[in-house]
């Protein structure tokens, strides 16, 4: 691992990294993440019941459009033309709550890890916004990159130990 700051100049500036001279490789990112929640709170998503819609659709809707936006709310991030986003939400009684993972590719000459935090990120906001009317106490938790794929870096997956 290098122990440099690419986001800081030789002065220790703030500096965009130019990626112009790397060459364009296929790049994929999977990051999860989790909202836990009352055990009430999670049966009104399961059952639908939720006044505000399809919580866990629109929660991967948004998602997506987070993934999408990184580069417009991630100051140093670079635009991407992102080929593929994939959010998917999954109910699990065990939290209980939502878990939350997220795939992005793109064929380019920078990661997408931040996209795919991001969309995680998003897309646990907005499952949040869905039932706050309900609950004002859940939390989001463990956003993690769980693994990347391609660039000089190389592959990168992350083995994590449950609290």
């Amino acid at each position: 691992m290098k122990n440099e700051l690419t986001h800081l100049d030789t002065n220790g500036k703030v500096q965009m990294v130019d990626v112009g001279v790397k060459p364009d490789t296929i790049r994929t990112a999977v990051a999860q993440g989790e909202i836990k929640m009352k055990h009430e709170t999670f049966k009104l998503i399961q059952e639908g019941a939720s006044k505000k819609g399809d919580v866990l659709t629109v929660a991967k809707i948004a998602g997506i459009q987070g993934a999408k936006k990184t580069s417009e709310l991630i100051p140093l991030c670079h635009t991407l033309g992102l080929s593929h986003v994939e959010v998917d939400l999954e109910l699990d009684d065990s939290i209980p709550g939502v878990r939350i993972t997220a795939t992005t590719k793109v064929n380019g000459k920078t990661g997408v890890e931040m996209e795919a935090l991001t969309a995680v990120s998003v897309a646990a906001l907005t499952v949040y916004d869905m039932v706050k009317a309900v609950e004002k106490t859940m939390v989001i938790q463990k956003i993690r990159l769980i693994e990347k794929h391609g660039g000089q870096s190389g592959d990168v997956v992350n083995q994590f130990q449950e609290d």
